[in-house]
């Protein structure tokens, strides 16, 4: 008798997994979702009411996936093997979506370089600011995360992205930061500071090919909108 719950939750996981190996996510809730990724991190135990607790605590999958590891074990009852895989599963995702451009990395248009720093963002629950690197034939050179924060905190500096530029021997610069409100419309002090990064980089000999504002998957050119001009006047 003292074997009986073990088996039926081998069962249900057995079931779940020909499940997705049959169809896929198709028809997965999200409490099916969370389901299977614990059965990788917490074994011969019964995840359901694991999976429910979660997303009643984080209030989305999207909330869970994005919560930090200590979060996830304080607050979720984790194991931190359990918080770490659910961790890594928008962070793979991130790296995925960058690996999967183009190896030359030519980048000609404006529309180009938002479409390339897009997945810098993806899932991103805070604000970032992420800096492009471009040579003269518009071929990337890095790409880089320069600060955990909105463009104008304090832990972002004009210095960092000059930096930035010398290191890489860049040309041009494409910045992009998120806005995880929704709203991809650059705020009166994001334009003034990029005005001073522009005069910065100038006095170096580089280029402000543009600073991008990213949500929900979409992008908003500063250049294009009329926000600021690539000479900086």
């Amino acid at each position: 008798m003292s074997d009986k719950p073990e088996n039926i939750h081998q069962g249900h996981r057995k079931r779940l997994r020909q499940r997705y190996l049959q169809t896929g996510l198709k028809g997965f809730d999200d409490v099916n979702v969370l389901e299977l990724l614990l059965f990788y991190g917490i074994p011969r135990q019964d995840t359901n009411g694991v999976a429910h607790r979660l997303l009643n605590q984080f209030h989305s999958l999207h909330g869970v996936l994005e919560a930090s590891v200590e979060d996830l074990m304080t607050l979720g009852g984790l194991s931190e093997n359990a918080a770490v895989l659910l961790k890594l599963v928008p962070d793979v995702v991130r790296q995925s979506q960058q690996s999967r451009k183009d190896k030359r990395k030519l980048l000609k248009t404006l529309v180009d370089c938002g479409n390339y720093l897009l997945p810098y963002f993806a899932g991103a629950a805070e604000e970032k600011v992420v800096a492009l690197a471009l040579d003269g034939k518009c071929e990337v050179l890095a790409c880089a995360e320069l600060a955990q924060g909105n463009v104008n905190a304090a832990s972002f500096s004009i210095r960092s992205v000059v930096e930035f530029a010398l290191r890489t021997r860049a040309t041009s610069i494409v910045l992009a930061h998120n806005h995880p409100s929704g709203l991809a419309v650059p705020s009166q002090e994001d334009i003034r500071t990029t005005r001073s990064i522009q005069r910065a980089l100038e006095m170096v000999g580089v280029l402000l090919a543009d600073h991008i504002v990213v949500a929900e998957g979409d992008f908003v050119s500063m250049v294009q909108s009329g926000d600021i001009t690539q000479s900086g006047r």
